[in-house]
């Protein structure tokens, strides 16, 4: 019986092992057009086989879905607490389905926002009590924007996914959309691959350059010097029967050349430090690394980095490139996974960074020190960071006991006789 309904459509999608079947059939029509345009598949692959790229991708990946994410509310009394009993609480901070772990869904979520510019999740609210966030392939998601008011009488923005079973049609508050910071209309983003190409295929052709200096050896090409004339198919047999000896699949043979009497072969020697290999493939490295907001040292390239230099540069990776993207996660999942009276409430979502910047020991019992010796902390809240269990009397405010108001400044040096008579320093 074939589904009638969006929800089993999505649920039979998951299921099925067609859903591998779609994605060859997909990939073989792919490979058929590149070759019918006569363009190297080797080289528009995916990028995520180049180091760089892939390198980036992963640390943004891991950066976002190391940080704990929770929903928050404001209290009257100007603080925060967590809201563990929302009911999108445990589907966005430790299970959004049953497949994936909260880490394992917003790392993916980041990898296709980066790799593909977008990245989409459907919201299955079919049990309220119990909802999931499922991903969506992004290169199976079209995104439509009904201007023309034809779905509904006021504009809105659609997704049409092609799933297995067909096509499904989505409105934008069933779809978590996250994009890339490049969006030239606000509503779909550009990934760094489709913008930076060029550099990309650069470095993916000085990798192949390296795989087919290894397979040959590390030789470059030769020059064979004979006396007299061969025909076509004699140089042809001539040339594959040296190339034979010069392969490095030839075990023990391959600094053994046998050529016939009055032949010379002369190897034409190729220097990577004379091209400036090196300095190109790093320059072009950097450049991608640049574009993802990603610091030199993540990448491998420590030339310019020492200790103290690496940890600012993390305080820079945090503030320069993970906040925006924090933002826009946070943002984007408030609005649609938050009614309008909780956000009126004070309801919020947030990630928390603190495990990104989190200091040696010696540094946070001192700073948790002084928050406790200036009425900043309680003692058990204090002893929350360190996770530790709270004791007796520990949620009382303590501090040092010469701090004043600065309006009552002055006041310890007026003696009682002074106040009568009203001859002691002004407060």
């Amino acid at each position: 019986m074939k589904p009638t309904n969006i929800i089993e459509r999505i649920r039979l999608l998951f299921r099925r092992k067609s859903a591998g079947q779609y994605v060859d059939y997909v990939g073989a029509q792919h490979d058929r057009l590149l070759e019918f345009l006569g363009i190297d598949r080797k080289l528009t692959g995916s990028a995520l086989s180049e180091a760089t790229y892939f390198a980036c991708c992963k640390v943004l990946s891991e950066s976002l879905g190391k940080l704990p994410l929770k929903i928050r509310q404001r209290t009257e009394d100007h603080g925060v607490i967590t809201l563990r009993g929302h009911p999108f609480y445990q589907c966005i901070a430790v299970r959004p389905n049953p497949y994936m772990t909260a880490t394992t869904f917003w790392s993916s979520m980041e990898l296709c926002r980066n790799h593909y510019g977008n990245g989409y999740a459907w919201i299955d609210t079919h049990d309220p009590k119990h909802p999931h966030l499922w991903l969506l392939p992004p290169d199976r998601v079209k995104i439509w924007y009904d201007d023309a008011r034809v779905l509904r009488n006021v504009p809105d923005v659609y997704y049409q996914y092609s799933s297995p079973e067909g096509i499904i049609v989505l409105g934008s508050e069933e779809v978590l959309h996250m994009k890339s910071h490049l969006c030239m209309d606000g509503i779909c983003g550009i990934s760094v691959r489709e913008q930076l190409g060029s550099s990309i295929g650069n470095l993916r052709k000085s990798q192949k350059l390296l795989e087919s200096l290894y397979d040959s050896g590390l030789s470059a090409k030769a020059v064979l010097q004979y006396t007299g004339t061969l025909n076509d198919a004699n140089i042809a047999a001539l040339v594959d029967g040296i190339k034979k000896y010069m392969s490095t699949s030839q075990s023990g043979a391959e600094q053994v050349i046998p050529i016939p009497v009055g032949f010379t072969i002369t190897p034409l020697n190729m220097k990577l430090t004379d091209s400036q290999f090196l300095e190109i493939r790093q320059a072009s490295a950097l450049q991608i690394a640049a574009a993802f907001g990603v610091k030199p040292y993540q990448i491998g390239d420590y030339t310019q980095s020492s200790y103290s230099g690496t940890e600012a540069q993390q305080l820079s990776f945090l503030i320069d490139t993970m906040l925006y993207i924090l933002k826009q996660y946070e943002e984007e999942i408030a609005y649609k996974l938050l009614t309008d009276q909780e956000c009126e409430k004070g309801c919020f979502v947030k990630f928390n960074t603190d495990v990104v910047l989190r200091a040696t020991m010696e540094q946070r019992l001192s700073a948790l020190g002084t928050a406790v010796g200036n009425f900043i902390y309680t003692p058990n809240e204090a002893r929350d960071y360190e996770d530790l269990p709270h004791v007796p009397g520990g949620d009382q405010l303590l501090g040092n006991g010469n701090a004043i108001p600065v309006t009552l400044a002055g006041r310890q040096y007026v003696n009682e006789k002074e106040a009568e008579h009203g001859t002691g320093p002004d407060p």
